[in-house]
């Protein structure tokens, strides 16, 4: 291996061919002389058939998947998985889970398996659930977990622990943790949550704790780098097949029937477009990523027009944070935010089912039916999916192993299809989104057959154009591209596709 360096956050360790492993950190970086101890799953009698189950201390996992020949080997992250030595003994262990954050398919799952993991995997019986997010740290009481507390959990939606947005007093939190004993924190949120989580651990590792600091990254909005996909997100898409099916429904037992649905995505439009291509029933998909415009040649209410006189119906469905730039036009919002620090969004749904009505209203050329439906809140609150509660028992069980094998200030997660710790900056730096120009998104354009509602300089001027990768035939959603293509302004039609 070649060269190390060390930062805040975790290490980069560089090697021959352009490889770069970005680590995460671990007890030993700051503690001197930790205790060392074999790993229980040695003697555990599930484990024993289990050939290789201890992961290999070099194992890691490429960022990206699809290279050239002549491409430098790149960023990798460090395989998740039990080690064969542990830096606690599990009678000393006092672990506890917190959730904080909007609610979102399968957290209960994580506690549930956190809590299994700890206890059937490692022996660890002293477990705390942290009530009602970050301030539950110092302003509430402990709930005491065990498996038979948290058998039945995950076939409910929400999470037992209670949440809240806020309430992020670092010197209280660490003060709280130290002052109970307690040794490994588990912290189930987004973005905003595993910043927190960040400054936790580095307030622990200033004070020379010996308390692993595990995150497991959760958002339905499917938003967070890096990560394949966030736990959650394919029951959202599973869910909103009902609400898009009843706009269907709704829409083709009318005249000139118009269906609306809004679904989740604030900033990232991931829900709506899978949904979107899982439907098949959808006409209009709009994006938080995908300007648009209403009046006009090429705008949105003609494309409502054109569909209507060709198919007599339309279904439409809205991302939460779409056309937020339209409605601050026309209505004078304010720029205020929530407790996590998220911008209070305008209802989009209903207020371009109101410009939709207006429109035609105005025109006086046809009559429409418009039925609008906001599924948001009843997405958030049903259990996980079969999908979902494995990916989620795989996360938990990860967070353990990391934590166990002495790694600090880490989110587990998917990459590439491999379970993998990484480290807490690169979860919080940027937020995923779906990229307009790639082969995806012309996929859904060309499902729907509508337009792009972009000129050619829109999608030029895209910042997270890549043109070498246009000459690659990978199928990473987040990373392919296909350039700039022919997209032009107005016309009916996948985006670039001839």
């Amino acid at each position: 291996m070649g060269g190390l360096s060390s930062d805040s956050q975790g290490k980069l360790v560089t090697g021959d061919g352009g490889y770069v492993l970005e680590d995460v950190p671990h007890l030993n970086d700051y503690i001197d002389d930790l205790p060392i101890y074999p790993n229980p799953l040695r003697s555990n009698p599930a484990y024993s058939v289990v050939k290789q189950y201890f992961v290999h201390t070099d194992d890691t996992v490429p960022q990206k998947i699809v290279v050239h020949k002549d491409s430098p080997r790149g960023i990798h992250f460090r395989r998740a998985g039990p080690r064969q030595k542990v830096y606690f003994e599990p009678d000393d262990v006092l672990a506890c889970i917190v959730t904080c954050g909007g609610l979102c398919p399968g957290l209960n799952t994580v506690i549930r398996e956190i809590v299994c993991g700890l206890n059937y995997m490692y022996g660890v019986t002293r477990i705390l659930g942290i009530d009602g997010g970050y301030r539950g740290f110092y302003s509430k009481n402990t709930i005491t977990l065990t498996p038979k507390v948290v058998n039945d959990i995950h076939k409910r939606g929400g999470t037992i622990l209670g949440t809240s947005r806020g309430g992020h007093d670092t010197s209280k939190i660490v003060d709280s943790i130290q002052d109970r004993g307690i040794n490994q924190v588990y912290i189930i949120g987004g973005d905003g949550t595993l910043r927190g989580a960040s400054v936790i651990y580095q307030e622990i590792r200033r004070r020379g704790l010996k308390v692993a600091v595990a995150g497991i990254p959760k958002t339905i909005d499917n938003d967070i780098p890096v990560i394949d996909k966030s736990f959650g997100f394919d029951t959202a898409v599973e869910e909103a097949q009902r609400a898009i099916n009843a706009a269907h429904v709704e829409a083709e037992s009318v005249e000139n029937g118009i269906g609306v649905v809004k679904l989740m995505g604030r900033y990232s439009g991931f829900i709506a477009m899978f949904a979107t291509l899982a439907s098949r029933d959808v006409d209009c998909c709009l994006i938080p990523e995908s300007p648009f415009y209403l009046e006009g040649k090429g705008g949105l209410f003609e494309y409502i027009e054109k569909v209507l006189k060709e198919n007599g119906h339309m279904v439409i469905v809205i991302a939460e944070g779409a056309g937020q730039e339209l409605l601050s036009e026309s209505l004078q919002s304010m720029n205020q935010q929530d407790a996590s620090g998220n911008k209070l969004l305008s209802d989009v749904g209903l207020w371009i089912s109101q410009k939709i009505k207006d429109h035609f209203a105005k025109q006086n050329k046809m009559p429409i039916n418009l039925k609008y439906i906001d599924p948001t809140y009843m997405i958030r609150a049903i259990p996980s999916n079969a999908s979902d509660n494995v990916y989620c028992t795989l996360l938990a069980q990860s967070a353990v192993h990391g934590a166990m094998a002495g790694y600090t200030g880490f989110t587990v997660g998917l990459v590439n299809g491999r379970h993998t710790y990484i480290p807490f900056n690169r979860i919080t730096e940027k937020q995923n989104k779906v990229v307009i120009t790639d082969r995806m998104w012309a996929r859904l354009l060309s499902s729907t057959n509508q337009p792009s509602f972009l000129g050619t300089k829109g999608v030029s001027d895209d910042k997270d154009e890549e043109p070498s990768a246009q000459l690659l035939d990978g199928e990473n959603v987040q990373d392919e591209k296909t350039g700039t293509g022919d997209i032009s302004e107005g016309t009916y039609g996948p985006a670039g596709l001839k």
